[in-house]
């Protein structure tokens, strides 16, 4: 099989900068957190790259791309049966493995999302578990919906790069385990090492220009868009959240505009292929102060959602799915739709119906499966193992000495 060796090397990269963004998120998280909890919140990171690389090559890719099911896909190329060296991705020419290796990084990192909301409270054993049970009755059949041929794609419902697979999931599982395991007994100064933050968010918004424009599986004009429409958001929104942040909060702060650069990355992902660079912009700026003020209602509520999980991801990719549904257009890219903008009323329904209807799934399952997860081992740490910090009590390790 001659495959498209362009297309296949950009495909490389585009996997590789994905890779790079679990690492990342690692690092966000890290400096957030108390300087005895790094090591935690950074595990629960890591041992995402290493587990679901398992799953995902013992069931988690065909469940998400084989099969023609409505809601989940089947087991044919459960441990990758089937697929060698010279099988071709439909469509694109580049090669299947590659394909496989790409939407196993978004497997990854998702999941990972999840663990800034219940930092510093959960035992890792629990975690392990509901890692496990998420991918299998959320993640997966959100690709497969989605994005392998099921309901959602045959209704016509668009998610570019995961506005309803990635970030609002994560981000309504995020609060449904803020919900179950309640607040932080032992509270922290804030963050311990926001340099550290400020590596981790380089790290991502690099990682996303592979995670949006990868998205395509080709090099085209539309990735070039992916590519511009991520940065032009990203930069709209951290600039956004800064002037919030000084408006409101007296001075500029750094931390402001990181999390604001982050919000805008996961609000403009639906979009990123199907909205015109302009409003790329206005995606961002929306994004800037819809998410500002969702952190800040979080906060007036009590709700311990200890890094913000809900307020950035889980806020920002119903946002970002909702502007899809009102700004796409065929004019910039043909395979998408008309949006509401655009007089595609139907297609505006089908996206609120899409991601509202996915996100109380993930919401309620979530909250399900720590319950389930309760009667069989604790998910709560104790007050004792909260004081002295998670890296020396569950892990026996310790990140500054």
């Amino acid at each position: 099989m001659n495959f498209d060796t362009g297309n296949t090397g950009f495909m490389l990269v585009a996997t590789s900068l994905v890779m790079l963004m679990t690492p990342g998120l690692a690092f966000f998280y890290g400096g957030l957190v108390g300087r005895k909890n790094v090591l935690a919140i950074m595990l629960q990171s890591f041992v995402s790259m290493g587990w679901t690389s398992v799953l995902w090559f013992a069931v988690g890719y065909s469940l998400c791309f084989s099969g023609d099911g409505a809601v989940i896909g089947n087991l044919d190329q459960a441990f990758l049966r089937g697929i060698n060296p010279s099988s071709v991705l439909a469509g694109n020419n580049i090669p299947l493995l590659v394909f496989v290796a790409y939407q196993m990084m978004f497997a990854i990192i998702t999941p990972a999302l999840i663990t800034g909301a219940f930092t510093n409270r959960i035992r890792f054993g629990a975690y392990f578990v509901f890692l496990t049970l998420w991918l299998l009755f959320v993640y997966f059949p959100a690709v497969h919906m989605i994005w392998g041929g099921g309901a959602l794609q045959q209704w016509g419902v668009l998610d570019f790069a995961g506005g309803i697979v990635v970030h609002a999931t994560a981000g309504m599982a995020a609060l449904a385990s803020v919900f179950f395991v309640g607040k932080r007994k032992v509270s922290e100064k804030g963050p311990h090492n926001i340099p550290l933050v400020a590596l981790g968010t380089g790290l991502l918004w690099f990682g996303w220009y592979g995670f949006n424009a990868g998205s395509e599986l080709k090099v085209d004009g539309v990735t070039g868009l992916a590519f511009l429409n991520t940065d032009t958001a990203a930069s709209f929104a951290a600039i956004t959240w800064l002037v919030m942040a000084w408006r409101f909060e007296k001075k500029p702060k750094l931390l402001g505009l990181l999390t604001g650069s982050i919000a805008g990355l996961a609000t403009i992902t639906p979009a990123a292929g199907y909205v015109s660079v302009p409003v790329a912009a206005l995606i961002g700026v929306i994004s800037g102060v819809v998410c500002y003020f969702a952190v800040n209602l979080k906060n007036r509520l009590g709700w311990d959602d200890a890094l913000d999980v809900w307020g950035v991801h889980g806020v920002g990719g119903v946002l970002g799915v909702l502007l899809l549904g009102v700004f796409a257009t065929k004019a910039v890219n043909p395979s998408g739709a008309d949006g509401l903008w655009f007089g595609g009323t139907e297609f505006f329904m089908k996206q609120a119906v899409a991601v509202l209807g996915f996100a109380a799934y993930a919401f309620f399952f979530s909250y399900l499966a720590l319950v389930v997860i309760e009667k069989f081992m604790p998910v709560r740490t104790t007050k004792e193992e909260e004081d002295r910090g998670l890296d020396i009590t569950l892990h026996g390790e310790e990140a500054y000495i």
